[in-house]
């Protein structure tokens, strides 16, 4: 459901307002998706979501904030508990099964045979996924405003707390790539409604004095959707850049995984997209509708790259901030880097991973005995991240 609020302008001043930077950052992604022009109406419509929300979220918020004895009011507890079963119990608030009821029934599209191929795909990319998730699609983002303020505001992503933040997203991905995570009660089911919760209560607390005449909403329509191709089609194009083949079949697959993880997160579903082409066009409308980098991307970035560092001692650490330095030249090329204040270092790493990848992709994927290999791989790096970034602690997704 999407709602509009007033604001001074019909669209956030940051809409398009570096059109000639933007325009050159999105080109190599319309040549691929074959833009031959770009779709003004398209455009406005972005701009127009960068001023609405998810109300189904928003009601479910305003619920919580309501007085303790009031029967309508959703407790913490009454919602972690439906999340659990799978709904709410009988004679639940009303808010509590709306926000259930809009993911129940399931879409009629919805495929769980292809979710769990999706799912498999997914895991099979390994470590190149995780590469291009945290330099092109979360580094990468850094490069413009908006969200970029919202993240320095609310503490995400910046100080000592950079990588717990980052394992919070890697443990969200993960849950969703398990068998059966997207079943309903699942552990991925689960995970997404819960950031869809976290999503809306974190714009509830910072929409009453946040420059929406600049930014639009805190958390909006056209900034999720944004969101959401950074995880499916910005993925794919990424791993194939280092080297990754990724049939079209097992692209299909991907695509109808995250369309819905994003139905459930509450995406409005015209920007739901079956494949990549359709995916890849409306990311680079996307880009197009950006503005230019501000102060919170270097600070994001550094936090970050320094977290790298900081997490593992001695040379190993120094060694992988090199490495991350080197993937975001392949990822960002060296007016990205300027961007963000990094240095600009030479892409050396890219020889390797490419060959490597090529080799998994291309020679042990050929295999069911090689893609399984590949599968678990991928879970033993990842549950190996999750443990040195959330220690004894059991991995979650964030708290509420």
């Amino acid at each position: 459901m999407v709602a509009e609020i007033p604001v001074a302008t019909p669209y956030p001043r940051r809409f398009r307002s570096a059109p000639r930077r933007a325009a050159r950052i999105a080109r190599p992604l319309g040549l691929l998706a074959r833009v031959r022009e770009p779709d003004e109406t398209l455009l406005a419509e972005i701009g127009r979501r960068m001023t609405t929300r998810d109300e189904v979220g928003a009601a479910l918020v305003r619920a919580m904030g309501r007085d303790r004895d009031d029967p309508e009011r959703v407790t913490m507890r009454a919602f972690h508990e439906a999340l659990a079963a799978g709904g709410p119990r009988d004679g639940a608030p009303a808010a509590l099964r709306a926000f259930f009821d809009a993911v129940t029934p399931e879409p009629p599209w919805l495929d769980h045979d292809l979710l769990e191929r999706g799912a498999r795909a997914y895991r099979r990319l390994g470590t190149s996924r995780e590469d291009v998730l945290l330099g092109l699609s979360l580094i990468g983002g850094y490069r413009y405003g908006g969200p970029t303020e919202l993240l320095v505001r609310t503490g995400g992503l910046t100080g000592s707390g950079a990588m717990r933040r980052l394992g919070e997203t890697q443990a969200w991905g993960f849950a969703v790539s398990r068998p059966g995570g997207m079943a309903r009660g699942g552990e991925g089911w689960r995970a997404s409604l819960h950031v869809r919760a976290m999503h809306a209560l974190v714009a509830n607390r910072y929409e009453r004095d946040w420059d929406t005449g600049t930014h639009g909403l805190p958390i909006n329509q056209a900034d999720l959707a944004a969101t959401l191709g950074l995880f499916n089609s910005t993925a794919l194009l990424g791993c194939r850049l280092l080297g990754r083949h990724v049939p079209r079949a097992d692209s299909d697959a991907i695509m109808h995984l995250w369309r819905y993880v994003g139905w459930l997160m509450g995406v409005d579903e015209d920007w739901l997209f079956t494949t990549e082409r359709p995916q890849n066009a409306f990311n680079y409308h996307i880009l197009l509708a950006q503005g230019d980098v501000t102060p919170s991307g270097p600070r994001l970035t550094a936090a970050l790259v320094e977290g790298v560092r900081a997490e593992r001692p001695g040379w190993r650490g120094a060694w992988e901030r090199r490495r991350l330095l080197s993937l975001l030249r392949v990822f960002l090329q060296a007016e990205g880097m300027r961007d963000l204040g990094l240095p600009v270092t030479a892409p050396w790493i890219a020889p390797s991973q490419v060959l490597r990848n090529v080799v998994e992709s291309v020679v042990v994927a050929r295999f069911r005995r090689g893609r399984r290999w590949l599968e678990e791989r991928s879970d033993r790096r990842s549950r190996a991240d999750l443990a040195r970034r959330f220690g004894p602690d059991r991995p979650e997704v964030g708290s509420l």
